[in-house]
């Protein structure tokens, strides 16, 4: 990409050539004693800028800074606090294109996905705002005359976010937005694969905090390695931790704040599937297969990692999904390009990943159909760039059981539904499932108690793109939480029930005579 382009966006965006350490929603420091990181672009490999990690005492810092802030911030009523949001969500709509494109350049997703993901960050500001006058508890009758229960739901206190590169600012909104509402603070630990998006974002936010006149210390970064989200794991100040990632992160994360009695929200793995029967539209089944799979180059958390296909059409089908994938070659480039479909994989390491994955298939039985390449050339000197690989498989391979962050996408066939449903829920994981038909028992027995046992279960759309007005997690080895919509905004606070007794006398609860 044009140098002077790239620039033109870090500007409007306040990254500088060095970045702040930490970042308490107003004030940022740097550490004149600290070595810098370089942050390149995974489109081209220009660097965009440093970061620095952060030390014990800057950890301490944004830890005591956002529990001053939350004893402020606890006390404004709930609209306003959403009020505060909906100026976020504002400012991200100015925002939007910008923030777009740096999340492309930054991590690697095309511009169209960039922007997508800043929408997913104004939308979930404007639910949130909405949900700032819906905090509901319930009330209940009592068992004893004259008495009132209820149950009220209280702010928990400082919020930990930790969240993975390949999303590097949707998935913080998704729980700081709705943890502000909830009258909490919150500190985010970005990937330090993409630190730069995270410091834009408080750019961002510091315009609405000094606006408003409002304590630092809401919104707070931090930025730092594995080192640092362990901290955040084993801090008993931070009663959640809301992690995003691999299952084995997620494994590390759960044991630690488990050991404190802590509360987490864990969005981890995905091994997700599509389930293709006689009864499907295939011209619907095709472009949605290929989203799922190849777009964000297979680095989603619910990108499709396993098609399970009929048997009676699984020949036509594979044919036409050769014919599809051949056709993906010259949509695949650098992010920014507008006829781009396919960015780069972040890193080699992942690129590493891949070809492993592809060599151990083969080592199990596999059959690689198309693809799977590292491509050369120019355009593609990072060598991140690799074209999306189709392999016939069994769902009881090691490699398949294993969710590979790539565009590897394997086929298998099946003869009954039920068949099918077990090969689906068959892996370690629970995220995100689909079924294509036009058949309506098929599709209810699908999303019935014995179709998918994943959290998000889909007709005739694919397993990627989850509005946020659901609430958005999976089972099994995916963690089980739960964020962005529905009821979710629940783990942010801590349930209270109250009885009052309005009468004069004090009657015992299920009858008890206590007499003195």
């Amino acid at each position: 990409m044009d140098k002077t382009k790239a620039s033109e966006i870090l500007e409007i965006l306040g990254i500088q050539e060095k970045n702040p350490v930490i970042y308490t929603g107003v004030e940022s420091w740097h550490d004149p004693e600290a070595p810098y990181h370089n942050i390149t672009a995974a489109a081209d490999g220009q660097v965009l800028g440093s970061v620095q990690f952060a030390t014990e005492s800057q950890y301490e810092m944004v830890i005591q800074t956002a529990q001053s802030a939350f004893l402020t911030w606890r006390e404004v009523p709930a609209p306003q606090r959403g009020e505060i949001v909906r100026q976020i969500g504002e400012a991200l709509r100015k925002y939007k294109e910008p923030l777009g494109a740096l999340v492309s350049l930054e991590m690697g997703k095309i511009y169209q996905e960039g922007l997508g993901e800043v929408q997913e960050m104004i939308d979930i500001c404007d639910f949130a705002v909405g949900l700032s006058r819906q905090l509901y508890g319930l009330s209940m009758h009592s068992e004893r005359k004259h008495h009132r229960m209820y149950e009220q739901w209280h702010p928990l206190g400082t919020v930990g976010i930790i969240s993975a590169f390949n999303f590097p600012v949707a998935v913080w909104a998704w729980n700081s937005m709705i943890a502000a509402v909830c009258g909490n603070t919150s500190i985010w630990k970005p990937s330090e694969k993409t630190p730069l998006t995270a410091v834009a974002c408080m750019n961002i936010v510091a315009e609405v905090i000094q606006a408003n006149d409002l304590p630092e210390g809401i919104f707070n970064l931090v930025i730092g390695d594995r080192e640092t989200g362990e901290k955040m794991a084993n801090d008993k100040r931070l009663p959640l931790i809301s992690a995003t990632g691999s299952t084995r992160m997620g494994k590390s994360v759960g044991e630690a704040v488990g050991r404190r009695l802590g509360k987490t929200i864990l969005e981890l793995g995905g091994n997700n599937a599509i389930i293709i029967t006689p009864h499907a539209n295939l011209k619907m089944a095709i472009p949605a297969i290929l989203f799922g799979a190849v777009g964000t180059c297979g680095q989603r958390c619910t990108s499709t990692r396993r098609l399970i296909i009929h048997e009676d059409i699984y020949e036509e089908f594979k044919e036409k999904l050769v014919t599809a994938y051949q056709s993906l070659q010259p949509k695949i480039g650098h992010p920014l390009d507008p006829n781009t479909l396919i960015g780069p994989l972040i890193d080699q390491d992942a690129v590493s990943n891949m070809q492993a994955s592809l060599k151990s298939i083969e080592s199990e039985g596999g059959n690689v159909l198309y693809g799977g390449e590292v491509l050369e050339g120019e355009g593609f000197e990072t060598g991140t760039y690799v074209m999306p690989a189709l392999v016939e498989a069994k769902n009881e391979y090691a490699t398949v059981q294993h969710e590979t962050f790539a565009p590897i996408l394997y086929l298998m066939s099946y003869g009954e539904l039920s068949e099918a449903v077990d090969i689906q829920n068959g892996v370690p994981q629970g995220l995100s499932s689909s079924i294509f038909t036009e058949n309506m028992r098929e599709s209810e027995r699908f999303l019935s108690m014995m179709g998918s046992d994943c959290g998000i279960a889909n007709v005739n759309i694919g397993t990627s793109g989850a509005e946020i007005g659901g609430a958005f997690g999976g089972e099994k080895e995916t963690g089980g939480g739960r964020e962005s919509g529905s009821d979710a905004w629940k783990a942010y606070m801590r349930r209270q029930t109250n009885t009052i007794n309005w009468s004069e006398e004090l009657p015992l609860a299920q009858g008890i005579k206590f007499d003195i």
